[in-house]
């Protein structure tokens, strides 16, 4: 099983590590869509972001404070689905379906960031190949 999990953290963490490039390489391009949701200091906060996914993706990935990893990419995210995707607002019938499933699959990743805090941190290094325990 440590295999398995092994291979979960590295799937789960690519998806950031992606994100987290786009942010830090496109900031200007993604300060645009920022600032079109209304977030204050839109270049700052896609900086922000990305470096926020980043980490923790990358804490995730090498095992090294699993939990805390975990935790970055669920302060990322539950703000991200609601600030970057209401779909509540919506009064176009595709835009709002597209902005449900961000928002959808922004939530379902928090959950499973939770997921994996609850797992490392209760069995640390018992669960998956990692570097150290966990931080919490």
């Amino acid at each position: 099983m440590d295999v398995v999990a092994l291979i979960g953290r590295i799937l789960f963490a690519l998806l950031f590590l992606g994100s987290a490039f786009g942010h830090l390489a496109k900031a200007d391009a993604m300060a645009g869509y920022a600032a079109s949701r209304g977030l204050p200091q839109p270049k700052l906060a896609v900086l922000g972001s990305g470096v926020l996914m980043l980490v923790g993706a990358l804490l995730v990935l090498l095992g090294i404070w699993i939990d805390l990893g975990a935790l970055l990419l669920v302060i990322f995210l539950i703000p991200t689905a609601v600030l970057m995707h209401p779909f509540w607002k919506e009064t176009d019938a595709m835009a709002k379906q597209n902005e449900m499933i961000a928002f959808q699959k922004d939530i379902a990743l928090a959950g499973a960031a939770l997921l994996i805090l609850a797992l490392y941190a209760g069995y640390g290094s018992e669960l998956g190949i990692t570097i150290t325990g966990p931080l919490f």
